[in-house]
């Protein structure tokens, strides 16, 4: 009885020493959503006009491997927060919505990379509410580390 205690203790420590404490192939890096170029749209305090087509374009980048993106335009009025952005925009007056539009799509990034310009088709109905809006976007990479950039955006 002794000698399997023993034998149990034995095996047990080998599995504790044998496991490595390497974490230097952990993904510990949130994705980066880049809304500085020339051509992205939209950014803080855009105005869309109803009615029309929109392209989103973003540039995306993690550190080992991008995996998907989703788009999600809803009112805001009501006022309520979660602008990521340090300005903010002049906002018209609380109201009820009536036909508020609502956009909410998820995109796969093809092929694992690191680097991905983003760009999406939005249609802006013509008979949805005018007014403020916010244009949110949820970066995902391969570990399942997310990002969200969160915009004030005006339809008119």
């Amino acid at each position: 009885m002794k000698i399997l205690k023993l034998l149990a203790a034995a095996f047990t420590l080998i599995l504790v020493l044998s496991c490595s404490s390497d974490n230097s192939d952990i993904d510990t890096e949130y994705p980066v959503i880049d809304l500085t170029a020339q051509d992205a749209f939209p950014v803080q305090c855009s105005t869309i006009t109803r009615g029309q087509k929109i392209i989103f374009k973003a540039k995306f980048s993690d550190n080992t491997a991008l995996g998907s993106f989703s788009l999600d335009i809803h009112h805001n009025f009501d006022h309520h927060s979660h602008s990521t952005e340090v300005s903010n925009c002049e906002t018209d007056a609380v109201k009820k919505p009536v036909n508020p539009m609502l956009f909410i799509k998820s995109i796969d990034i093809p092929g694992g990379v690191k680097n991905y310009e983003a760009s999406a088709e939005i249609n802006i109905p013509a008979d949805a509410d005018p007014g403020d809006y916010h244009f949110m976007i949820r970066l995902t990479d391969k570990e399942g580390w997310q990002t969200l950039k969160g915009l004030s955006i005006k339809i008119l």
